[in-house]
């Protein structure tokens, strides 16, 4: 059985300093920076940005045109305050804006951007999801 577990999402970047210059003005610092990629150590996973044309190529896939997919990035706070705060970062160090942080139909509170390469990310506060001190969440079960 494969465990339940994501341990490292990667960004395939267009231009890898702009990239880390984006990343580093929210606060992130790589842990691993190797000719073409960087890691950044998050709480039991990592993110990676790779090149675009070096990602193809491990992927086996050399000279593909590769896109950002269909697929949104999630941070959650701890309060509004939190998302807001994190938005206003996220804006000032280049990100565009997608949808301004708002009181969203579920009951939480929400706000998306893109990163320079349109890597969706999502700021949201969830009041009915646990965060520990260390931001690590928990889905309550039934």
């Amino acid at each position: 059985m494969t465990p339940q577990r994501v341990t490292l999402i990667t960004l395939g970047v267009a231009d890898l300093a702009v990239s880390r210059a984006f990343y580093a003005a929210l606060g992130w610092r790589a842990v691993e920076e190797q000719e073409g990629v960087s890691f950044y150590q998050m709480d039991g996973m990592a993110l990676g940005l790779f090149g675009l044309s070096d990602l193809a190529k491990d992927q086996g896939r050399a000279g593909a045109t590769l896109g950002t997919g269909a697929i949104t990035l999630a941070q959650n706070m701890a309060d509004r305050a939190e998302v807001d705060a994190a938005w206003a970062q996220a804006l000032q160090a280049g990100a565009t804006a997608l949808k301004a942080p708002e009181a969203v139909f579920w009951g939480g509170y929400s706000g998306y951007y893109a990163d320079p390469d349109g890597h969706v990310w999502e700021l949201a506060h969830n009041p009915f999801w646990q965060l520990d001190e260390t931001g690590r969440l928990s889905i309550p079960t039934p």
